[in-house]
């Protein structure tokens, strides 16, 4: 017994040692912080034993494997350290598919169409990630091309015109040079499908969505009736799906995760950007609004209505989303609770402010320190590329683009 006792010391002195020693890798740094943090958070006692367990599945394959406890945490974190999203007050609510043994096609698009049944059942939106296999050395993992799961096309016509979003023109050229063609210039709401790659060296792979899988809201207006007859809709689940998901080194390039929307998400921004479905022309119009002059501030009284319609028919339609001015002060009690617990917490003033009413919110008048925290969402520069239609050419050991969400 007491051999036994002092082999078992004696291992347990070597992991210690060897967690104390300077990892030799960025990979290797980054997993041991990452370990550290998880085990001082979550109050798992000593992390020597398992930073040595990772540093020797480092030095044996180049890579190490995050436990399931360790890839639920860092995927929550990586919310919490995500600088532009308001939203973060519930990043302990998110909840994690580990599907890191999928990295075929297939059963990639048809996880993605799960995630989306899962992530809102009966309209009742929850937060939800799905991870596929992650980059190793020499074999990186899958991509989603789409930068979410669901986007509406964008089918640019003869005379420059984009029936749909212009923002998912080059993606939708590129689904049709696949063999796609959806509805064409018949619908300004026509779904992409998924664009699914394996690897670099495989050619990607279209999957179109199942109905059952796409939830859209059509947009009514409480006080005009003739709003209904515009066909506008928007879908339910924003599930972001171009990011990496980094933790501790490792990178999970193909990690669909979602939250809920806000409504200035869709009212002020995705229907009424000038680039992206440009509504307040129409609607000014519509509501008989002097358009002759922006003085006649047509455009603020276009928004406001519209974003009153977005509100109305997601809550007539028994579909989760929040307001902005109930998101803000949510986001200044994450701030409370996030510094009463000794941490800081990164925020983009462009972002956390929300696009109508800014000043109207207790967000606005306060300043904030755009410090980066990892484990983060990332988007690396070919993700951009890929959510543009074009073929990315691999980064050669270029830094992140950190567009955190």
């Amino acid at each position: 017994m007491e051999g036994w006792l002092a082999a078992a010391r004696g291992t347990h002195d070597r992991a210690r040692h060897a967690a104390r020693r300077a990892p030799t890798t960025d990979t290797g740094r980054a997993a041991a912080a990452f370990i550290r943090q998880h085990h001082a958070e979550e109050g798992l006692g000593d992390p020597a034993r398992r930073i040595a367990e990772a540093e020797a599945e480092l030095a044996a394959t180049g890579t190490y494997t995050h436990t399931p406890r360790e890839l639920e945490h860092g995927a929550r974190l990586a919310w919490r350290n995500a600088n532009r999203c308001i939203g973060r007050l519930y990043w302990r609510s998110l909840r994690v598919r580990d599907l890191r043994h999928l990295d075929s096609a297939e059963e990639i698009a048809a996880a993605c169409a799960d995630h989306l049944r899962q992530a809102a059942p009966g309209g009742r939106v929850r937060p939800l990630i799905t991870v596929f296999a992650p980059d190793r050395p020499g074999r990186p993992g899958p991509r989603i091309w789409n930068d979410q799961l669901i986007r509406y096309a964008g089918h640019v016509q003869r005379d420059g015109h984009v029936i749909g979003d212009p923002r998912a023109a080059g993606l939708t050229a590129y689904a049709r040079q696949l063999g796609w063609r959806g509805a064409g210039s018949t619908s300004a709401f026509d779904v992409l499908p998924l664009v699914v790659q394996e690897a670099p060296h495989r050619r990607p792979r279209l999957f179109p969505l199942p109905d059952d899988a796409i939830l859209e809201v059509p947009l009514e207006h409480p006080e005009f009736t003739w709003w209904a007859g515009l066909g506008l809709r928007w879908y339910a689940v924003p599930a972001l799906a171009g990011m990496c998901l980094e933790i501790g080194g490792i990178c999970y390039g193909a990690a669909p995760f979602n939250g809920w929307y806000m409504g200035t998400e869709i009212g002020a921004r995705n229907l009424a950007d000038t680039d992206r479905y440009n509504l307040l022309p129409l609607l000014a119009h519509r509501l008989g609004l002097d358009t002759a002059t922006d003085r006649s501030l047509w455009k603020d009284r276009a928004l406001v209505e519209l974003n009153r319609s977005v509100l109305h028919s997601f809550d007539r339609a028994g579909v989760t989303i929040t307001d902005h001015h109930t998101e803000s002060v949510r986001f200044l009690t994450h701030l409370e609770r996030e510094e009463s617990h000794g941490r800081t917490v990164g925020a983009d003033w462009s972002w956390i402010v929300p696009p109508l009413s800014g000043s109207a919110t207790p967000v606005f008048h306060r300043t904030y320190d755009d410090v980066r925290h990892t484990p983060a969402y990332v988007h690396h520069p070919e993700a951009h590329a890929r959510a543009r239609g074009e073929d990315p050419v691999p980064a050669q050991h270029r830094p992140p683009r950190r567009d955190l969400v």
